[in-house]
């Protein structure tokens, strides 16, 4: 098993704070993004660490085991970051965002999870995005779920809270099949031009899972009910909700630890 991290963002929306290192590096009581996922994913027993930068990617240099940085991280989006590390897209493969923190439990139950293809989803997203935008469906997607647990589609804009039966949280696992049919679906979409009638190079993660949907690939969602931060604004840097939210992932973090000694 190994983690890729894409870590290729600017992270705009958060200036100043990203005016000198990437989205990832920027910190929460003092300890990165990217850090405290580190953390999580080592403590899973998870060594081998990928990371895909781009946008001051000299800062990501010492972290993980290998850094791979998308030179065109400025004109491309996540997908085609994801595939600047092509080579890397073998064997049992955790992939993540690298704007978001989340707990031990939170990865375990993904890894658990038997599924060729899998995705953490947030069930109670609805009280966590109303704490970060007065209009929650201002900054979400749909996530439509079948009665087995599979995702019959993600992504959309939504036009009501009943189009989201979860929150996508930019984690996912694969396995060998898995990988394999990630990357057929984005080679036949390289051919044809389009992933949703989108730039390969300029789609979202969320597109090539749609486009997997389509193709007839089973993508099985991981309900979660542990804390979990996403960050893309000043105010989820700095607000007391992610605070909050870090020190309960902090201190199930800590609480784990002790019991395994």
């Amino acid at each position: 098993m190994k983690a890729i991290i894409l870590a290729a963002g600017e992270g705009k929306r958060l200036r100043p704070f990203t005016n000198d290192r990437p989205k990832c590096m920027v910190e929460i009581n003092g300890v990165s993004l990217l850090d405290r996922q580190i953390s999580i994913i080592k403590s899973c027993g998870i060594e081998e660490i990928i990371i895909i930068g781009g946008y001051k990617g000299q800062a990501l240099i010492s972290k993980g085991n290998k850094l791979i940085i998308n030179p065109r991280y400025h004109e491309t989006n996540m997908v085609w970051s994801l595939f600047c590390g092509e080579n890397e897209l073998t064997g049992d493969l955790i992939i993540s965002y690298g704007d978001i923190v989340y707990s031990r439990d939170i990865l375990c139950k993904l890894l658990n999870c038997g599924e060729d293809v899998a995705l953490t989803i947030d069930k109670d997203w609805e009280n966590y995005w109303r704490l970060r935008n007065e209009d929650p469906l201002s900054d979400a997607e749909t996530l439509k779920l079948r009665n087995d647990g599979t995702i019959s589609e993600i992504g959309q804009v939504p036009l009501s809270i009943d189009e989201i039966d979860g929150q996508y949280m930019g984690l996912l696992k694969f396995s060998p099949l898995g990988i394999k049919l990630l990357r057929k679906s984005f080679t036949q979409a390289q051919n044809r031009g389009s992933i949703l009638s989108k730039n390969p190079e300029t789609a979202y993660m969320t597109d090539l899972i749609m486009q997997l949907i389509k193709d007839g690939v089973k993508i099985q969602s991981v309900p979660i009910n542990f804390p979990w931060v996403e960050v893309d604004t000043k105010e989820d840097l700095t607000s007391s909700y992610t605070l909050q939210r870090i020190s309960l992932i902090e201190h199930s973090y800590t609480s784990t630890e002790k019991t395994k000694e």
